[in-house]
């Protein structure tokens, strides 16, 4: 029975009534079709909207900016380096500084101290905190933005948490578009957290103005752990954790410290690297870091130094972007996937050599 506020003669009385010339069996195709739509419209990312968004400091811009970069998808790397071009102008007035530190040197809660520091000053402030990949899917722990719940909220900070891809140090191998993105939105500090593994350092330092070595109080229990390099790379060490019955011990490691600087190579020419104490919990001492690092800027910018290790970090990026096509293109050849396996069992059954089998797959990959 039709209903009484229905109109068989006015169609568009009841939504429900299907029109002359639309499909009713065939409706499911009309549906698929229009979910097709739906999802192309989705991964369609409008750079030009993007752009934009980037530039006025939208953070939700900015997150799908990032996410387009940090996306393996082939057809996204095209969009990406397109965005990033137009971005390139607008990038480069920040300064970027590395955090690095052995496991429970407390980097997240410095980086949340400093950060409301800097905020307060009127800086904006972005941090990419580094995560360790799940084992499981790769995906981002992300950790420390839970943990930065206070700089999370600060209108002048934005946090990234991103996977590090099980990329050696810790450090995810977009990470440098990232801070152009970040740049670009007018964010004037960029920190970069690593995961604090203590290997190959290097990768972060070759990024990043200012590197900073977080580390405890007890010089010589702490040097048994860590790598002398890993010193060497810094601009400056901070003893965490300086307050209370700790403050004492903190002040003597500082002393120690120091007097392993003294002899090491300077991490950056015309700069003596030193150790200064600070306390998240109390503040003390943040302003002091603070100092150092602008102080850091200004005699570097005079001597030329910052300018030079600026145009080095584009240098070690092009390389690194270099390293990384060509091991993806050499792993996804489709001769090289087909001997591979092959290979690879005859190297462990010892019937070939590594040399030898690493030699026939770069031929399988220039197809000789």
């Amino acid at each position: 029975m039709r209903p009484e506020w229905s109109d068989p003669n006015n169609p568009d009385s009841c939504s429900s009534i299907i029109r002359k010339g639309e499909e009713l069996e065939g409706s499911s195709t009309a549906v698929q079709r229009n979910v097709r739509f739906q999802k192309r419209n989705k991964t369609s990312l409008p750079i030009d909207e993007l752009y934009g968004g980037v530039l006025s400091g939208n953070r939700s811009a900015m997150a799908r900016a990032i996410t387009l970069i940090e996306s393996n998808a082939e057809h996204h790397f095209e969009q990406a380096q397109n965005l990033l071009q137009k971005l390139l102008p607008h990038s480069g007035h920040s300064i970027r500084i590395g955090i690095t530190g052995v496991p429970g040197a407390g980097k997240s809660t410095f980086i949340e101290a400093f950060g409301m520091y800097l905020c307060s000053l009127g800086h904006r402030v972005a941090v990419l905190a580094i995560d360790p990949s799940s084992s499981i899917n790769g995906g981002s722990i992300l950790g420390d933005k839970t943990r930065m719940e206070q700089l999370s909220r600060n209108p002048f900070a934005f946090i990234r948490p991103s996977p590090s891809g099980g990329k050696l140090g810790g450090v995810h191998r977009k990470t440098r578009e990232a801070m152009l993105i970040c740049e670009a939105a007018g964010y004037d500090v960029i920190l970069i957290e690593t995961v604090g593994v203590g290997q190959s350092e290097v990768i972060i330092r070759d990024m990043v103005d200012f590197f900073m070595l977080l580390v405890l109080t007890g010089a010589g229990d702490e040097l048994q752990g860590m790598k002398k390099g890993i010193m060497e790379l810094a601009d400056a060490l901070i003893v965490h954790k300086a307050d209370g019955s700790n403050k004492e011990k903190a002040i003597q490691t500082k002393k120690e410290y120091n007097q392993i600087l003294h002899f090491l190579q300077p991490a950056t020419k015309g700069w003596q690297s030193k150790a200064h104490t600070c306390s998240s919990l109390t503040q003390e001492g943040i302003s002091d870091v603070w100092n150092v690092i602008e102080t850091f800027a200004e005699n570097g910018k005079a001597a030329g130094v910052f300018e030079e290790r600026q145009k080095g970090q584009l240098r070690e990026w092009l390389y690194s972007m270099i390293n990384d096509q060509l091991q993806y293109q050499f792993f996804h050849d489709p001769m090289v996937t087909h001997q591979l396996p092959k290979l690879e069992n005859e190297v462990m059954a010892g019937e070939k050599t590594v040399a030898t089998a690493a030699e026939l797959l770069f031929k399988a990959f220039f197809h000789k």
